[in-house]
């Protein structure tokens, strides 16, 4: 337990953060299933509508720091070419 008030500042802070951090990822999580899921039905309409969705959440969590950049990258890049294959 924190015994000065700076650490106990701190600990307020880190609690604040990793709500925040935890409501970005959570929701980036959400939003790529949503689309595998319509991807893997097949589900062209919900595709559209979803994909550009999926984009800003991983890039929002990106520059927040929540995830890396190039794990960022690797994500769009993965679902793009997903989603792709699946327009063909």
């Amino acid at each position: 337990m924190a015994n000065h008030k700076q650490a106990e500042k701190r600990n307020r802070q880190r609690i604040k953060r990793r709500s925040r951090n935890l409501m970005h990822l959570s929701t980036m999580r959400t939003y790529i299933k949503r689309l595998r899921r319509a991807l893997d039905g097949k589900e062209t309409d919900v595709v559209k509508t979803t994909f550009p969705m999926v984009l800003t959440a991983i890039a929002k969590a990106a520059s927040k720091g929540v995830i890396h950049r190039k794990t960022a990258s690797r994500y769009v890049s993965r679902l793009t070419k997903a989603v792709g294959v699946a327009a063909q």
